[in-house]
């Protein structure tokens, strides 16, 4: 089983923000788009994430998506400080919305506590307006 990663989307409010804000910096290179992501910490963990992990994203107090985990690569800043660089695929996919609560940095998710995609657990049809759904989910609804 596969390894994940869960991040805060810090100042992020909906997934269309997500997007806009990944979007800018996304990068194509042979074909493919990927959006980095920067972290000082580089996963101990790093080959079990690379064997088909994910992160997934907390925004407004919920896990709502997931993209897949492509590479990490290291490098050094002008002071000299090592810094590490999730690259991570620009589809994004949506989960079940699971509630969780703030962290600082990121955290290892195993998988069988991982959200469920939301197309894997039926999730057909027109999409809750993010308000709605924080407010039911909120109420215990959702």
């Amino acid at each position: 089983m596969p390894l994940h990663l869960i991040k805060l989307a810090v100042g992020v409010r909906d997934l269309d923000h997500l997007a806009e804000l990944q979007d800018r910096r996304a990068v194509t290179a042979g074909g493919r788009t990927r959006i980095p992501v920067y972290t000082r910490r580089l996963p101990k963990r790093g080959d079990e994430l690379l064997a088909g992990g994910s992160i997934y994203w907390v925004i407004k107090g919920s896990v709502l998506v997931r993209q897949p985990i492509l590479a990490i690569d290291t490098d050094t800043d002008e002071e000299g400080e090592s810094y590490c660089t999730l690259q991570i695929a620009a589809e994004r996919v949506q989960t079940v919305p699971t509630a969780h609560r703030p962290f600082q940095g990121w955290r290892y998710l195993a998988a069988e506590a991982a959200p469920q995609d939301l197309s894997a657990a039926g999730g057909a049809g027109d999409e809750l307006p993010a308000e709605m759904a924080a407010e039911l989910r909120a109420l215990g609804l959702l």
